[in-house]
């Protein structure tokens, strides 16, 4: 009689592993996120590509399909350009401009090598006069850079803020 209800107990235990398997689907359908760059550090803005590369090994490392995006809005714009926007609120400081190669190339790297999704608020951009030639090649252009962190976020995007 005990082997009779331990066998039915053991089956029963074996379908309710089945119907609800231990481990989450999110690695199958892959990782998602955006950053927002709205800050004029370029300490602050290392730490954002850092991050970005760390996150993008980590889905490597997990056989993770990545799509990360990184919107940049209003001090942003700084990040995005050679011009140093004189007269602006986004001007071109010192701390800037001792470290601007190297930004420029690391971000280049994560658009061309990596395939970061970069977008700039375009009306940002336009409020300053910016032609969009000067914005660095592989930068697209979005109607409203926190419309569009927004709707990242409601098509299931993790939101990611380096402070």
């Amino acid at each position: 009689m005990l082997k009779t209800i331990l066998k039915g107990f053991t089956a029963f235990s074996l379908s309710l592993l089945m119907a609800f398997p231990l481990t989450t689907q999110a690695a199958d359908d892959g990782a998602k996120v955006v950053y927002h760059v709205d800050f004029k550090d370029p300490t602050r803005y290392s730490a954002t590509l850092t991050s970005i590369n760390n996150i993008l090994n980590f889905y490597d490392s997990e056989l993770m399909e990545a799509d990360v995006h990184l919107v940049f809005v209003g001090y942003g714009l700084r990040f995005t350009t050679d011009d140093n926007l004189k007269g602006t609120p986004y001007e071109a400081d010192k701390a800037l401009l001792d470290r601007r190669a190297e930004l420029k190339g690391r971000l280049d790297a994560l658009i061309n090598v990596r395939g970061v999704k970069v977008e700039l608020c375009d009306k940002t951009r336009d409020e300053v006069g910016l032609p969009q030639s000067n914005v660095y090649k592989g930068i697209e252009f979005t109607p409203s850079g926190v419309a569009k962190i927004a709707i990242l976020q409601s098509e299931g995007y993790a939101y990611l803020k380096v402070q």
